[in-house]
């Protein structure tokens, strides 16, 4: 072999030894790494819960305006979110700040409320919307005008509230109930014993705990 073809033949061979590699190298590459989302991403409303509230009841449609009082007390639940869809039930006990409620010839004082109610509503990522209803139970008392009926008296419950999840255990809701009571017995030294019809409108601030 001349001078001139040996260099030559060694070149040619380098570039062989070295073309399984290069090609290698852009053939493959490392498969990308897929994560599951977080539960923060998806929502993630599914669970039980406890927590607070507090806010204002009254008579009127526009529980700040007029006759007016504080209200507060404690909810626990359960939601269960499925195809996109958040649904779950919640009890609540209130103190309900002995609003007056009109009755014939006379006022009730609301005490104390108890309500079952069916929750369903749309989830935005960390927020929820959602409606509400049920059933409450009411305790009544008397006042200087009028005597009421002993024990609690049933009614019906609907609602709306839009909730924020702040991390994966603390959210914070604000929510509106209207509640109605109906065949109210009551008693007054000038109309004697009457039915009515009451109800009453809230607007309220919570914070839930989920576990």
């Amino acid at each position: 072999m001349s001078m001139t073809v040996k260099p030559f033949a060694l070149a040619v061979c380098a570039t062989l030894a070295t073309t399984p590699a290069l090609a290698a190298d852009l053939t493959y590459s490392d498969s990308p790494v897929y994560e599951e989302p977080s539960a923060a991403s998806s929502g993630g409303w599914t669970g039980g819960y406890v927590g607070l509230h507090a806010g204002s009841a009254s008579e009127r449609v526009n529980p700040f305006s007029g006759d007016k009082e504080f209200m507060g007390g404690v909810q626990g639940g359960y939601n269960a979110e499925m195809n996109g869809f958040v649904v779950g039930g919640e009890l609540e006990l209130s103190h309900m700040g002995d609003v007056e409620v009109d009755v014939p010839g006379g006022d009730l004082r609301e005490r104390h409320r108890l309500a079952a109610k069916a929750k369903a509503g749309m989830p935005l990522g960390d927020t929820l919307v959602y409606g509400t209803a049920g059933m409450a139970m009411t305790s009544l008392r008397d006042t200087g005008t009028a005597v009421g009926p002993d024990g609690w008296k049933p009614g019906w419950l609907l609602g709306a509230g839009i909730e924020q999840k702040f991390n994966q255990n603390i959210s914070g809701r604000v929510e509106y109930n209207y509640v109605k009571t109906n065949d109210v017995r009551s008693f007054n030294a000038g109309s004697g014993t009457s039915e009515t019809n009451i109800s009453d409108h809230t607007i309220k601030a919570g914070v839930n705990y989920r576990f």
